[in-house]
């Protein structure tokens, strides 16, 4: 894994950090290969029960695609005809988000600086956001004459809504952490300098909470999002009585009736 980007296990946490803070965490190819790592990692290993994804720096979560090295592979693609360079959406954006959306655990997303384009698809991609209240958010996508991409087409209307959706990727703009937590972009704005620490307190009390049941739940919401109430329904059904059989629901029940605080396994 380059050192663009950092993993790192602790007690049942994966911590995922973007870590070009010169470049405002854009994304070259480097980066997004060992983001896509990294991410498909931590999705995949059963020690990990919840995610963090954060960013090294104060001044960006991530801008996107790193222009710089954008400009340099358009040019070869137009010298050689290959077309390669847009192929980074799915080799690249797709698995990660993917990985992060499809992780049968909860994922956080701390984003400290402007997160723009596939860095806010990415935020997108997490479970619940803790944010920092200088942050800000920009599709920025039309700003460079380019469709939306890293999942924000799927994620964005579903979180905002359709019309809210269309008003900000139509017309690429700056949006402050405030206005991000009106619109439920942003799950919760905390100060700067408590970013870190806020976003991984959450993230440990995910990772020792009951990770069958936020499974169950993430992929009940992500079903219910396209199905109909009759079907979503029989998944309810379904996905209750998984959970139901869980080692974590007899701990918790047990703990309950015991008046006790429940110490989950996972499992």
């Amino acid at each position: 894994m380059a050192d663009t980007v950092l993993y790192e296990v602790s007690d049942g946490l994966a911590t995922i950090t973007l870590n070009r803070p010169e470049a405002m965490n854009a994304l070259n190819i480097a980066t997004k290969a060992a983001l896509r790592e990294a991410a498909e990692s931590a999705a995949g290993d059963p020690a990990v029960r919840a995610i963090l994804l954060t960013a090294a720096g104060d001044r960006a979560f991530c801008v996107g695609q790193d222009l710089k090295e954008h400009i340099g592979l358009l040019a070869s693609d137009r010298a050689t005809g290959s077309g390669q360079t847009m192929s980074t959406v799915k080799e690249h954006y797709n698995p990660i988000v993917r990985a992060l959306t499809g992780a049968q655990k909860p994922v956080v997303a701390a984003v400290n600086g402007v997160a723009a384009g596939a860095g806010f698809g990415f935020a997108l991609a997490a479970d619940y956001r803790v944010v920092a209240d200088t942050a800000a958010f920009n599709t920025s996508f039309a700003g460079v004459a380019l469709t939306a991409d890293s999942g924000i087409s799927w994620t964005l209307p579903r979180v905002i809504g359709p019309s809210r959706a269309a008003d900000l990727l139509l017309f690429p703009r700056s949006i402050s952490a405030q206005d991000a937590l009106e619109l439920g972009i942003a799950n919760r704005v905390v100060p700067t300098a408590e970013l870190r620490a806020e976003a991984e307190k959450t993230a440990r009390a995910l990772a020792e909470g009951p990770t069958v049941a936020y499974a169950a739940i993430k992929e009940a919401m992500a079903y219910g999002l396209t199905h109909s109430l009759d079907e979503t329904l029989e998944k309810e059904d379904e996905l209750q009585t998984r959970a139901g059989g869980s080692e974590d629901h007899a701990i918790a029940v047990q703990a309950f009736v015991n008046k006790e605080k429940p110490k989950y396994l996972g499992r």
